[in-house]
């Protein structure tokens, strides 16, 4: 009887160590994110920014959901547990240019490092009539300036 259950004992273990091996191959490698958020004028760490994580798959498309997290005073924050493969990584903060680029995530410990921008002053082709017209009415062509309009 002795011998029965160990012979039983001998093979749950094997059959459970080549279970175990066939899950470790089928497991996809995870990595280890560590994400410094500085300002790109002085390289100062911007505190509270949303980083916020979308897996994108081999045709480009961006997966639903994703994950967001907060950076700490010194402009870091990290996530341990991302699949190996291609990331998109959105970054947003008050008073910064939203920022969005994609990544490759292909070792155990990755580290990327944001630089975040101001706004810059923005430029429009036409021109400004608001200060000649009631803001509620549409915009309407001027006349040319030797021409007087009829009523």
């Amino acid at each position: 009887m002795k011998r029965h259950i160990s012979n039983l004992l001998i093979a749950v273990f094997v059959v459970g160590s080549a279970i175990g091996l066939l899950a470790k191959k089928k497991e996809e490698p995870l990595a280890t994110l560590n994400f410094v958020v500085v300002r790109d004028e002085n390289g100062e760490p911007v505190r509270n920014a949303a980083v916020v994580l979308h897996p994108v798959d081999e045709d480009g498309t961006q997966s639903r959901g994703g994950l967001e997290l907060k950076t700490n005073p010194d402009g870091k924050t990290s996530y341990d547990g991302v699949p190996y493969g291609t990331l998109r990584i959105q970054v947003l903060a008050r008073g910064f240019q939203t920022y969005g680029e994609d990544f490759q995530i292909n070792q155990p410990s990755q580290e990327i490092t944001i630089k975040l921008k101001r706004p810059t002053k923005q430029y429009t082709i036409y021109n400004d009539t608001s200060k000649s017209q009631n803001n509620n009415s549409p915009s309407q062509p001027s006349s040319p300036p030797d021409k007087k309009p009829q009523n």
